[in-house]
C-alpha cells in the first residue's frame, strides 16, 4: 500500500509539473488576455501571414539583431564625420552592434542599437538609459544607400538625448506600455527631460500586428479551431463588416498626420472605433492646407476630387494592407482607369507621351514624388540638407510632373 501510494503521489507531481511547463510556454500577450499574437493566425491564414509578417507595417519597429538592421558596418561608408576631430562609427562588435563617438582617434563614447524604426525608406534606432529610449544620431536611408543625420538632428556635433517617448511607438509598434513615475522620487529627479511616463520594455509589441488592425484574436483563434467548418469570421474584426468611415479611420489612426489635441492613446484604439474619440482636430482635412507628404496620406486623399466625389474610395480601394506598397506602377493604373473610361488627354499632354503608355502610368503624373517638409537630413561633410522624397496622395493636375 505504502508502495502504490508513493507511486500515485510522483505520478500526481509529474503531472502538475508537465501542467506549469505547459502553462510557463503559454504565449501571454502584454496586452491582455484577450490577445493570442500574431503567431497564432499562420494556421488559418498563412498567406495572408506571409506577406505581412515582411510587410513594412510589420516591420515599423524590431529588436536591433543583425537581421534587421539596415546599413553598411564594416566598410569606408560607415564612418559619419562631424569636424576635424570627431567622428561617429557604426561599429559590429560580437553580436551587438554601436554608434561609437571618436575624438581625435580616441573612442570617448558607444551607444548600442537596440530597436529599430522603419524599414521601407529609411531606419532609425534607439537606445536604451534610464528606463527610456533615446534616438541615435545616424539613420541609413536607403534613397542615397548611406547614412545621414537621423531628421532634425545636427551635423556638426553627435547628440544623443532626443527621447522617444510613449506616443512615438503608437504608430511604430502594436503596445508599448508605461508606468508613472512619482514627481519627487529620486528616479524622477535622475531623469534629464520632465516626463510623466517611463516605457516598460517588456510590454512592447513591435510592429504592426494582425490584432492592431483587427482587434484582440484569443476568442476567435479558440472558436474556429474548435469549428474548422465554419468560415464565417467570429469574435474578430473583418473589414468588410466596417463602413466606409470606419475603414478609413483604422488607416488614418497613424496616416494622418493626428496633429491635432489627443484625447486617448492610439494603443486603445480598436477597428470599427471613431477617430474624433481620440482626437480632436484643428484643421478640416477639406481645407486647402499644404499637409506634409509623411505621415499625411489620408488628409491628402481627402483632398482629392477622385475621393470627394466617389462614396466607396478608401485605402484599400489601392492597396493591401498586408503586404507593401506594389512598386507596379500599371497595377495602380488599372484601378485609376475603372473610374476615368473614356477620357482623353489633352494634345499638349499626348506631346509628351502616346495615350497608351499614359493610361499605364497614371500615378507618376497625378501623384508625383514631393519633398517632405516634416524631413530633412545631411550627409557626412555637408552643409547642405538633403531632402526626403515621398509620394503625395493627393490626386490631382500636376502640369510641372506631366512635362
Amino acid at each position: 500500500m505504502k508502495k502504490a501510494a508513493f507511486l500515485l503521489t510522483i505520478t500526481v507531481l509529474a503531472l502538475l509539473f508537465a501542467s506549469c511547463n505547459n502553462k510557463s510556454e503559454e504565449y501571454i500577450d502584454p496586452r491582455g488576455t484577450d490577445y493570442a499574437g500574431s503567431e497564432s493566425c499562420i494556421q488559418c491564414h498563412k498567406v495572408q501571414s506571409d506577406m505581412a509578417f515582411k510587410s513594412s507595417h510589420f516591420k515599423a519597429t524590431a529588436p536591433a539583431i543583425l537581421a534587421n538592421v539596415s546599413g553598411d558596418f564594416d566598410s569606408k561608408n560607415h564612418t559619419f564625420i562631424y569636424d576635424k576631430e570627431t567622428k561617429l562609427v557604426m561599429e559590429k562588435r560580437g553580436d551587438s552592434l554601436y554608434q561609437v563617438v571618436y575624438k581625435n582617434g580616441k573612442e570617448t563614447a558607444k551607444y548600442k542599437f537596440e530597436i529599430v524604426f522603419g524599414t521601407k525608406h529609411a531606419q532609425t534606432s534607439v537606445y536604451w538609459k534610464d528606463n527610456n529610449t533615446y534616438e541615435l544620431p545616424v539613420s541609413f536611408y536607403h534613397s542615397i544607400n548611406n547614412w545621414a543625420t537621423s531628421p532634425g538632428f545636427p551635423a556638426d556635433k553627435p547628440y544623443f538625448d532626443r527621447m522617444v517617448v510613449k506616443d512615438c511607438y503608437s504608430c511604430h509598434a502594436s503596445n508599448a506600455s508605461s508606468r508613472s513615475v512619482n514627481q519627487n522620487s529620486e528616479e524622477r529627479n535622475m531623469m534629464s527631460m520632465d516626463v510623466e511616463d517611463i516605457i516598460r520594455k517588456e510590454t512592447i509589441v513591435y510592429g504592426i500586428d494582425c490584432e492592431r488592425c483587427h482587434g484582440p484574436g484569443k476568442k476567435h483563434v479558440e472558436f474556429h479551431l474548435k469549428n474548422p467548418n465554419v468560415k464565417v469570421a467570429n469574435s474578430i474584426t473583418s473589414f468588410k463588416t466596417l463602413n466606409r468611415q470606419q475603414k478609413l479611420d483604422a488607416c488614418a489612426l497613424c496616416h494622418a498626420g493626428n496633429d491635432g489635441m489627443k484625447l486617448k492613446s492610439r494603443f486603445e484604439f480598436k477597428p470599427g472605433d471613431n477617430l474624433s474619440e481620440f482626437f480632436r482636430e484643428t484643421k478640416s482635412i477639406n481645407d486647402t492646407t499644404n499637409f506634409d507628404v509623411h505621415g499625411n496620406q489620408y488628409r491628402l486623399m481627402a483632398q482629392s476630387k477622385c475621393f470627394i466625389k466617389s462614396d466607396k474610395m478608401d485605402c484599400i480601394t489601392c492597396h493591401n494592407p498586408h503586404e507593401n506598397a506594389s512598386k507596379n506602377l500599371a497595377s495602380y493604373s488599372k484601378i485609376c482607369m475603372s473610374c476615368h473610361q473614356g477620357l482623353k488627354h489633352k494634345e499638349t499632354t499626348l506631346k509628351t507621351m502616346p495615350e497608351k503608355l499614359l493610361a499605364s502610368n497614371c500615378v507618376e503624373c497625378h501623384m508625383p514624388k514631393k519633398a517632405s517638409g516634416a524631413i530633412k537630413f545631411q550627409l557626412s561633410n555637408s552643409k547642405q540638407l538633403s531632402e526626403y522624397i515621398l509620394r503625395t496622395h493627393k490626386i490631382g493636375i500636376y502640369p510641372t510632373s506631366a512635362k
